[in-house]
């Protein structure tokens, strides 16, 4: 049992590296769309959004892949915190994009389930061991932080 949940942790941890460079890409192309006008592969635009809106929109989705992509590529410490930083920044946006411009019906659902894949991976960042491994100290658990506050 514990060699199945070992890789299952591995297979979140790829699945997440995989899910920033689709962030990653997805912003870039966005903002090139957004910038020059040039749709590559398809229109990314949304039409119910303000520029400045859709300006922050491209700007978090870009950062959030790089900075995940960079952090766990240079293990730093504070991906952890950085990337619940980002999870926030995206999630309050989606909340004003979904209460107040989009229309379509499944937009309370699609909201509900960003927010739950936003907790989902920052639990495993902060609480595996996995992670823990990998980005070091900023990820301890329960009982060494009082001690870690007091030195």
């Amino acid at each position: 049992m514990n060699r199945f949940m070992q890789r299952l942790s591995r297979g979140f941890e790829y699945l997440i590296v995989l899910a920033s460079v689709i962030m990653l890409g997805w912003g870039l192309l966005g903002s090139l769309e957004y910038f020059t006008g040039l749709a590559p592969l398809m229109r990314l635009q949304n039409a119910a959004f303000p520029p400045g809106m859709q300006t922050l929109h491209w700007i978090l989705i870009t950062a959030s892949g790089a900075t995940y992509l960079a952090g766990y590529v240079l293990r730093w410490s504070f991906t952890p915190i950085a990337m619940l930083v980002m999870f926030t920044a995206l999630a309050t946006m989606c909340a004003v994009q979904t209460f107040d411009m989009l229309e379509n019906p499944d937009r309370y659902r699609n909201f509900a389930q960003e927010c739950v894949n936003y907790i989902i991976i920052s639990i495993y960042l902060f609480r595996s061991k996995r992670m823990r491994d990998r980005f070091g100290r900023i990820t301890i658990e329960g009982g060494d932080r009082a001690s870690l506050l007091s030195a």
